[in-house]
């Protein structure tokens, strides 16, 4: 007899793991508009991405005609971060879900 809080925590990893498949391009970090010049100067806007990637923070300049481009990704990203973040909560809840049916069936098993 299987038990029916496995099937629904691998409904869910399986629903979850769908959804990562179907994610666009990822990049992450942050694009923010910057405004340089000081108070002598006309000031200049322009806009620039900033993230870490293995330790290392970055920033790179971006033209106005990528923004919206970029802007995407970075959403695809932390739209894949809270998945992963899911898939985890969702797999320890399973792995434990598991252990627990794996003990109560031995017990009875024993009897």
């Amino acid at each position: 007899m299987r038990n029916k809080k496995l099937d629904i925590l691998e409904i869910n990893i399986s629903k979850i793991k769908n959804d990562i498949l179907n994610l666009g391009n990822l990049r992450p970090g942050s694009v923010s508009k910057q405004i340089a010049g000081g108070p002598a100067k006309k000031p200049r806007e322009y806009w620039q991405i900033s993230y870490t990637h293995k330790m290392r923070s970055r920033t790179e300049y971006i033209r106005d005609e990528f923004v919206a481009q970029i802007k995407a990704e970075t959403n695809e990203y932390k739209k894949f971060k809270k998945l992963v973040e899911k898939l985890i909560k969702f797999s320890i809840q399973l792995s434990k879900e598991n252990i627990e049916f794996l003990k109560k069936h031995e017990k009875q098993s024993k009897i």
